[in-house]
């Protein structure tokens, strides 16, 4: 039998960064929104394990043998106590380390895909995506939702913008998500209410890490039709959310051709 699964790109609508856990993580508060596109994984039965990489980003990612999916695959396979492997096939469409969910997505894909695969209890995988990483159970879900926590404390939401075409950008500069942590000022400007009065705390940090991301903002501001622009996660991806398919094509059409970009529509 063969499967296959979406790994759609993650957005976050607002990201702000309230202090530390007492585990040393990031306290964070943030909205969670998710694309139709995104990477894709496939996969058929096997004896072992193995996961080849295709795609236009195929050539950024690291080592196979360390590559999320595989850990979550081997994850799921001991905590269901099952003996077949899988072989897999990932299609890598977006950006490496780009504020997107990039790995987190696929290791959430592989769980889902491999659930149905081997038939296993879907709450193994929600039970190990927490330790994979803290954005894998919003991935799992790739829903709207509020996340809470280190942004896996999560409670669905309606975030009003279902069916917004969209349009994500990256000046296609990798972003470490460590580093941008480390260069956050550490001050608590405040809750999150409503997503769109909200902000990313992380923007400024990243900026200052990676300029571009300045550009890239102001020049989807500048875009008829936008409605809305933020920085997602870390960086550098930044999204607009458009009044129409249509505007948001045309934004595409006139896209700087040394920049990365996807017209998508949110889930």
């Amino acid at each position: 039998m063969h499967l296959s699964e979406p790994a759609p790109a993650k957005l976050n609508l607002a990201l702000h960064v309230r202090g530390k856990l007492p585990d040393g993580r990031h306290r964070l508060e943030t909205v969670f929104a998710f694309c139709l596109d995104g990477d894709r994984l496939e996969a058929e039965e096997a004896d072992g394990f193995s996961l080849a990489v295709k795609g236009p980003f195929a050539g950024d990612l690291g080592d196979g043998d360390d590559n999320l999916v595989l850990n979550a695959a081997r994850r799921l396979a001991e905590e269901a106590d099952v003996s077949a492997g899988a072989d897999m096939v990932l299609t890598k469409n977006l950006p490496v380390a780009s504020g997107v969910g990039g790995g987190s997505a696929d290791a959430a894909a592989a769980l889902r895909l491999l659930t149905r695969l081997w038939n296993v209890d879907p709450t193994i995988a929600a039970s190990i995506a927490p330790e994979l990483g803290s954005d894998v159970p919003a991935c799992l879900l790739s829903m709207a939702a509020r996340g809470d926590g280190a942004g896996d404390m999560l409670r669905l939401i309606d975030s009003g913008v279902s069916g917004a075409a969209t349009l994500l950008v990256n000046p296609l500069v990798p972003l470490s998500t460590a580093e941008v942590f480390a260069a956050w000022d550490g001050r608590d400007q405040g809750p999150l209410d409503e997503w769109r009065d909200g902000r990313n705390d992380l923007e400024a940090p990243a900026r200052s890490l990676v300029p571009e991301i300045g550009d890239v903002l102001e020049w989807l501001q500048s875009r008829e039709g936008v409605a809305f622009v933020r920085m997602s996660g870390s960086g550098a991806t930044c999204f607009g959310l458009f009044d129409s398919e249509m505007a948001r094509d045309a934004a595409a059409q006139h896209c700087p051709s040394n920049w990365w970009h996807l017209a998508t529509v949110l889930r």
